[in-house]
């Protein structure tokens, strides 16, 4: 094995630190077979003994990368160490492992730039590159981000990142890299993922993020958390903009032999990416989410709308809705919320930033005069929902912003934080009922978000037949619809402005189509309302569901009644 950046400071040069060379005893990784440690702490013995039995039971490994602190301070610690340097004992798998995190182990490195410390276990150094005959590209960075210059011998700076990332980005033909070892975390890998067991808080830095969404790893390793956390895999493109690329997966190891057993040994197979085939290679799993190190495009970079979008009629505004009034719906005022009024909102502890103003009269905003507050049935600090007007079934809701946001791109933070809230609520509430959540809406001739909700009684249909009903009258109907990954954040593809029509289903899949010219305005409820699905397609038009005012007061009674137990506005 050689580096490819030993001409850079740091890099990693494989030779022993008693002088002798290690070359010899470094594998070439062409099998695929590895293992990953997080924080060893000097607990060695153990380390190995476990991978003993895994090897035993589950044949060789050829390679164990060990993340975090390698090395303890204990008089044990260092005792058992000792037997490894003399060669009392030997590692049983060519071992790699990190520089020191901490000023206490740096005295068990005589070489920061990497080296061999003992039969069969190898230093890798600061920073730099580590590629195998095969083609397998292992990057690294070791120890903490450095807090002040000059830094200390177990912290790195900028100046090693860029030393790293600058000759791999030069090369036009960079993909990525196969693996990244790193001692911290990169700050913010848990958004758009699962959480971790641990305060995130204080958790990573955003230097090693930055390195993460530069280099692309297909696995990329840390510790000193003292937990395990294996991130849902993220994409490194961004959907329907760029082409597709592999996927990365973070994943973060527990300390050796930690009292509640949590995980430390990671087993994995990889193929060197240079010798895998294009198409396998950017396979996208199922659970795949957005790049957690990216943001989304800024409000100010809204994308034009087509030609034919500009100047055309709204639908009318009145199949929807509401109007605050002087008075709180009663059910409100049983459970003591109380909206305030514009002359109270000095009270707030704290505002949140007043979202966008309608250019002229929006019939969707909460506050509009014109709104019809019999249809409400709950409301939050930032959304509300409100039963539909003309209704495809009795339970068919609108959740709402209630400032004058268009779509769900435009959302601010803390929106789309409690609408979160609402569709989690809501899916329970279908669950409970044993109905599917179906929601979809359309970004088009429309000036205010609407999420339509229907749910769809699971005897009706299988989700299955409702994702192939919406694809195939979207065919009749010349409409690509297409499945998106279920954890894609729209604001990734549809840009702020873009006209779209997007549908979610139970189970979580995405169906996305971003509209070029015309679209039927009643597609969602017509798709719903077909004969392969709710069976009643006399209701596909709103315009013919329309009931007395009577009618729609006692059916929004019913609503507010059955959705009280899962109204967390209610709550607050």
């Amino acid at each position: 094995m050689n580096s490819s950046t030993s001409s850079s400071p740091g890099a990693l040069s494989p030779r022993s630190c008693t002088e002798s060379s290690a070359d010899s005893r470094i594998p070439e990784l062409y099998s695929a077979r590895k293992l990953a440690s997080g924080d060893v702490e000097g607990r060695i013995n153990a380390l190995f003994n476990r991978v003993n039995a895994i090897q035993k039971k589950s044949g060789q490994f050829d390679l164990l990368l060990c993340v975090g602190e390698f090395f303890g301070n204990s008089p044990e610690a260092e005792a058992e160490w000792e037997a490894y340097k003399s060669g009392a004992k030997k590692a049983p798998i060519h071992t790699y492992i990190l520089g020191a995190a901490s000023q206490e182990t740096v005295k068990y490195f005589p070489n920061s730039d990497g080296c061999e410390l003992a039969e069969n276990i190898t230093c890798l150094g600061r920073r730099g590159i580590f590629t195998g005959a095969s083609g397998l590209q292992i990057a690294y960075v070791s120890g903490r981000e450095a807090q002040h210059e000059p830094a200390p011998s177990h912290c790195f700076t900028s100046k090693d990142i860029t030393a790293l990332v600058a000759p791999l980005l030069s090369n036009s033909k960079f993909r990525g890299v196969d693996i990244l070892l790193t001692s911290q975390w990169p700050r913010g890998v848990w958004q758009y993922g699962n959480s971790p067991e641990t305060d995130t808080k204080f958790c990573g830095v955003s230097s090693i993020a930055d390195l993460a969404d530069k280099l692309k790893p297909r696995y990329h390793f840390a510790g000193l958390e003292a937990v395990h956390y294996e991130r849902l895999p993220y994409r490194n493109h961004v959907v329907l903009q760029e082409n597709a690329q592999h996927v990365s997966r973070f994943i973060a190891l527990a300390t050796v032999n930690n009292p509640t057993k949590k995980k430390y040994l990671y087993a994995f197979n990889i193929v060197p990416m240079k010798n895998m085939d294009p198409a396998e290679l950017v396979k996208q799993p199922q659970d795949v989410t957005e790049n957690p190190y990216r943001k989304p495009m800024k409000d100010g970079k809204k994308e034009k709308p087509p030609p034919s979008m500009t100047g055309t009629e709204e639908e009318p505004a009145s199949q929807f809705f509401f109007d605050l009034g002087q008075n709180k719906p009663q059910h409100q005022q049983r459970h003591g919320r109380k909206r305030q009024t514009d002359g109270d909102r000095p009270n707030y502890p704290k505002q949140p930033r007043r979202p966008p103003q309608p250019t002229g009269p929006c019939w969707f905003c909460l506050a509009s005069p014109e709104v019809e507050k019999h249809l409400v049935i709950s409301i939050g600090t930032h959304c509300y929902m409100a039963l539909a007007k003309g209704s495809l079934t009795p339970d068919h809701v609108l959740l709402l912003p209630i400032g004058h946001y268009q779509s769900v791109v435009d959302l601010a933070s803390e929106v789309v934080e409690e609408m979160e809230k609402y569709k989690s609520a809501i899916k329970k509430f279908c669950k409970s009922r044993a109905q599917r959540c179906i929601m979809f809406e359309r970004n088009y001739r429309s000036q205010h978000l609407q999420l339509q909700v229907v749910p769809v009684p699971m005897e009706k249909c299988s989700t299955e037949d409702i994702k192939e009903a919406f694809m195939t009258q979207a065919e009749e109907q010349q409409i690509e619809l297409m499945e998106i990954p279920a954890h894609t954040d729209l604001k990734q593809i549809a840009p702020p402005g873009t006209p779209y029509f997007y549908v979610e289903l139970d189970m979580g899949e995405k169906l996305f189509y971003r509209i070029k010219k015309n679209f039927p305005l009643q597609f969602g409820r017509e798709v719903l309302a077909s004969e392969a699905l709710l069976n009643i397609p006399m209701r596909a038009d709103w315009r013919e569901c329309k009931c007395t005012k009577e009618e729609e007061e006692d059916q929004a009674k019913q609503m507010r009644s059955d959705f009280e137990p899962f109204d967390f506005a209610l709550d607050d």
